[in-house]
């Protein structure tokens, strides 16, 4: 469907398709909404049609926003480590965005929508840390108002210039075209090497995890830093022995720790890439003996339940 169509079609029956657009884009699906609510807002006629386009996309997103809840309660960490392992960029791990989300608490979901990914990871985890019904439904309705309200209004008040937009597009669609294509293959390029990039960074040594149980079996121990997700903290509990750490706050775990001893960096993401860049990180800061656990906390099950 080109821009004319989709014009035509708001036209005759804006509320369902930015129902459905909207529904489909925050269920995790790749198509933009915020480009069809400011067509729509542009082609709405009276104030009136303009509040019922948004209690459309409102209603949308929020049912979104509860069938993420839904499944974040349901299934916890593994629908978490799930939407990790979709990123294009693995290093963009759930456990560093769960404790933003837990240091902002029910607010980040007002500003959710805002920010790229972490609208659809944001549910999930309010429903894994068991959050209220009540004020989840609350925030996001909030988050959801404003997104969709910002998109529609300023469609309605830019209209002439959308429109004349739309026209300038339609009448050069293969340019357009071309354009969104080369900017869709620049930003899909610029994802794939900041993976490469991860990838490299990542070659350095790490630890198996029998290996790790011979070292804790010894003296002197190592430090083990437990980088793994507050959610699966709480639901498969502390490994013996480790020290929980946060990405922003790795100084606090480590503490006066000797800068020679050997340091364990352990997560639960895909890749091993939280582990890996908090071992990248206090190697910077000077500390000589820093390795990542290979296979994470998965592995780590493993092998313990290997040598029971």
């Amino acid at each position: 469907m080109d821009i004319a169509e989709l014009g035509h079609t708001l036209q005759r029956d804006a509320v369902a398709v930015v129902f459905v657009n909207v529904l489909l884009q925050q269920v995790g699906l790749p198509v933009p909404a915020v480009p069809t609510l400011l067509l729509a807002g542009s082609l709405a006629a009276l104030p009136g049609q303009l509040g019922k386009v948004l209690a459309a996309a409102v209603l949308a997103s929020v049912l979104a926003d509860l069938l993420w809840y839904a499944l974040g309660r349901r299934f916890g960490y593994r629908v978490l480590a799930g939407l990790c392992r979709l990123s294009i960029n693995p290093a963009s791990c759930v456990s560093q965005t769960e404790a933003r989300f837990i240091h902002w608490g029910l607010s980040s979901l007002v500003v959710a929508k805002f920010v790229p990914g972490f609208s659809t990871v944001a549910p999930p985890i309010a429903g894994a840390l068991r959050m209220s019904l009540g004020g989840f439904m609350a925030a996001a309705a909030a988050g959801a108002a404003l997104w969709a309200g910002l998109a529609l209004g300023a469609g309605w008040v830019l209209r002439d210039t959308v429109q004349a937009s739309i026209l300038t597009l339609d009448r050069h669609a293969g340019r357009a075209a071309l354009v969104a294509v080369v900017l869709v293959g620049a930003w899909l390029g610029w994802k794939l090497w900041q993976k490469h990039r991860f990838r490299q960074a990542g070659e350095l040594p790490h630890i198996t995890p029998a290996e790790l149980l011979d070292a804790l079996a010894t003296e002197p121990r190592p430090l083990v830093l437990d980088l793994r997700s507050a959610t699966l903290i709480a639901e498969a509990g502390p490994i013996p022995g480790a020290t929980v750490a946060e990405h922003d706050a790795l100084h606090q775990a480590v503490g006066d720790w000797p800068r020679h001893a050997p340091i364990v960096t352990l997560c639960a993401c895909p890749e091993d890439a939280g582990a890996i860049q908090a071992a990248r990180q206090l190697l910077e800061q000077g500390y000589t003996s820093v390795r990542p656990l290979r296979g994470g906390y998965e592995a780590w099950l493993a092998a313990t339940d290997d040598r029971r």
